[in-house]
């Protein structure tokens, strides 16, 4: 079946064309370049993998409830809405928001393998080329195993959200080198990676939690590339071109705070847009969920240095200045070994199921009589 008969809306138009501007730069300099760079190159490498392998697809997922979401998660809960829905009704909710969030990880994994593609282009290290190609392999993998589970297991998508596709239409218009860097590596791959976070801690349902464990693994990669990356270029700017940037991150950071309300699913079961945000605003899970999605953005945009005094007003406007203070090295340590952590628990139970199922063999063989 065609992913256009799956939208819960039909898009726009089947292709979107977002005009390029830029110079394509190549560089004529195959020194070895920046160490940590080509060591996080050389990661990239050894790195890969494939998802028709590495992820159990035979795992069956709940039609009715994707994620395993708590009721007090979803938005409507509470509300006279809520009462009056069936367990069919609920179910069908939770099978809406589980589409709703991956179709926007889908779209944001597309919209970041056209940004590693426009900075193998653009940048002018050589060192920066060599990993941006890594991770354009990476984004294309987790575009493929998104869009897989979409069609396989949920059978539904929404389009891209407008905000999404505003900030990713604006990071690709802008002809400076970083900004590919600035809007995808830091804002919406941040964004991308607590909201990932969040559900692979709490799901309860083996196949999301594979999905997303494998593809932070990749992503706290692609985050320290553009912190290392901008970190030795904005030293470089002078003041007003560093608050141009930041312009761009303030900019960046309300529309994805806007974007998180889901305003479309509620939207598709009959409430109206105003009392759709007004539900969304209200709700009290979504309120801790749009705090925490800036856990990864607010202290790399300190660490690269953006941390002027209108940005940081704008962080005590949305609540989230003390973020600033997150230890983001050691988060991103944790989303890797905790991948690792899984595929070792993973491949010794299968293990241990292959040997018990030889052990029963071999029994069965001993107890049988000769002829039998």
């Amino acid at each position: 079946m065609s992913t256009l008969d799956l939208y819960t809306t039909a898009p726009d138009a089947p292709l979107w064309q977002v005009p390029a501007t830029g110079a394509a730069r190549f560089s004529w300099d195959y020194d070895d370049g920046r160490e940590r760079l080509l060591a996080l190159y050389q990661k990239g490498k050894d790195k890969q993998w494939d998802g028709n392998k590495r992820i159990d697809w035979s795992l069956e997922v709940d039609p009715v409830d994707p994620l395993g979401a708590p009721d007090d998660a979803l938005t409507l809960y509470g509300t006279p809405h809520w009462a009056k829905m069936t367990d069919k009704d609920r179910g069908e909710l939770r099978k809406h928001y589980a589409s709703w969030q991956f179709s926007q990880f889908l779209h944001g994994e597309q919209g970041a393998m056209v940004c590693a593609a426009r900075i193998v282009e653009s940048v002018p290290d050589l060192d920066a080329k060599f990993y941006s190609a890594t991770q354009a392999m990476d984004e294309a993998r987790h575009a493929e195993i998104y869009g897989r589970f979409l069609h396989e297991k949920i059978g539904m998508l929404y389009p891209v959200n407008d905000n999404l596709q505003a900030l990713l239409g604006d990071t690709l218009r802008d002809s400076r080198w970083d900004m590919p860097y600035l809007g995808m590596q830091v804002l919406i791959e941040g964004l991308a990676l607590a909201a990932f976070g969040m559900i692979r801690d709490t799901t309860d349902k083996p196949l999301p939690k594979q999905i997303l464990a494998y593809v932070m693994q990749d992503e706290a990669r692609h985050v320290a590339f553009g912190r290392m990356a901008l970190r030795d270029y904005y030293k470089q700017l002078s003041d007003a071109e560093r608050r141009e940037r930041e312009e761009f991150v303030i900019e960046g950071c309300y529309l994805m705070r806007d974007r998180l309300r889901g305003v479309e699913v509620l939207e598709n079961f009959g409430i109206g847009k105003e009392e759709a945000h007004e539900l969304s605003e209200r709700s009290p899970f979504l309120q801790l969920f749009r705090r925490l999605l800036f856990s990864r953005i607010v202290p790399c945009v300190k660490d690269i240095g953006l941390w002027g005094e209108r940005l940081q007003q704008a962080y005590v406007d949305m609540g989230v200045l003390e973020l600033g203070d997150t230890n983001l090295d050691l988060l991103m340590t944790q989303d890797e070994e905790l991948a690792e952590r899984l595929d070792r628990e993973r491949f010794a139970a299968e293990e241990s199921a292959r040997v018990a199922e030889v052990e029963e063999a071999v029994a069965h063989g001993a107890s049988s009589t000769p002829g039998e």
